[in-house]
């Protein structure tokens, strides 16, 4: 990981993403690049005066950056909407990571969906870090979401291309299907029979998601294996609470036409309501080899 784009509002939120931002980027020894849109649809004496404003705080968050924390830093204004500013300039960037704050939940409902954050992760091509909790220090404990599928593996490739894996604990979870179970009334299982039932179910899902990391020619690595008992955004979610994760990785399962304009439900989910970090990997860029 070389460069690191972190959007700013100048929030609170833009305020937690810039400290992951920066404890990332001391980790890896990666330049930061700070953004900030304005929007250009009202009067040019209005986007003239933001632009002065925001070029003063973003030239004082910088000075700091490099001054206290010693790291490589600067920024940059773009004008339009914020979701195709904040993209564009990754991609002219080349960055490595796009860093977000936590989406705005507001009173009484708690969409996601047509956010500014739900736009960028949808529409980015290299991965977004939506830094819902307080930064307290460097990752420990990462927790891959896999359901087996292309999308998952780009998510697990990308834990290592970026390097994560070389500083954390990396975990994964594979939530399986228990049809067979759910399709029959559980009254009518006993205890034993839903117990054999499962373990049976277990023993083939570790089967397959071992035939899935050799496929991806990845080294075997701690695997928690949980039965959908729940929607599996909660199993996740469950999961990486009791374990103490501090960043979840899942695959945004966008690909082209109408499919790329979707995030997949277990991952909008999470999205959405998560009360840690996720990393939302797109697919594998074409000509992008896996790491």
């Amino acid at each position: 990981m070389k460069k690191i784009l972190v959007a700013t509002d100048f929030s609170e939120r833009s305020d937690r993403a810039i400290r992951r931002a920066t404890l990332l980027a001391r980790t890896f020894d990666a330049a930061l690049l700070l953004v900030h849109v304005i929007d250009d649809d009202q009067p040019q004496r209005i986007v003239r005066a933001e632009q002065q404003a925001s070029a003063d705080l973003l030239a004082a968050q910088t000075r700091s950056l490099r001054e206290v924390d010693g790291l490589r830093c600067e920024f940059r204004i773009v004008f339009g909407e914020p979701f195709e500013g904040i993209t564009q300039l990754a991609r002219e960037a080349n960055a490595d990571l796009l860093v977000i704050g936590p989406h705005r939940r507001q009173a009484l409902k708690d969409v996601f969906v047509g956010t500014t954050a739900e736009r960028i992760i949808r529409s980015s091509d290299r991965p977004v870090l939506m830094a819902n909790a307080t930064p307290a220090g460097p990752y420990r404990h990462g927790l891959v979401a896999s359901d087996l599928s292309e999308c998952s593996g780009d998510a697990l490739n990308a834990v290592q291309s970026l390097g994560l894996s070389q500083h954390m604990k990396v975990s994964l979870i594979h939530v399986f299907d228990a049809v067979a179970l759910w399709a029959q009334s559980r009254a009518s299982l006993s205890e034993d029979e839903v117990k054999d039932y499962l373990d049976d179910e277990e023993e083939r899902a570790a089967a397959e998601l071992s035939a899935f990391l050799a496929k991806l020619g990845l080294d075997p690595m701690p695997q928690i294996l949980k039965p959908a008992t729940a929607p599996v955004a909660q199993v996740i979610s469950s999961v990486a609470r009791d374990i103490a994760t501090d960043l979840v990785i899942v695959g945004t399962h966008g690909r082209t036409g109408i499919a790329k304009m979707l995030l997949g439900s277990v991952t909008e989910e999470l999205l959405r309501a998560a009360d840690r970090d996720v990393l939302a990997v797109p697919p594998r860029r074409a000509g992008q080899g896996a790491a």
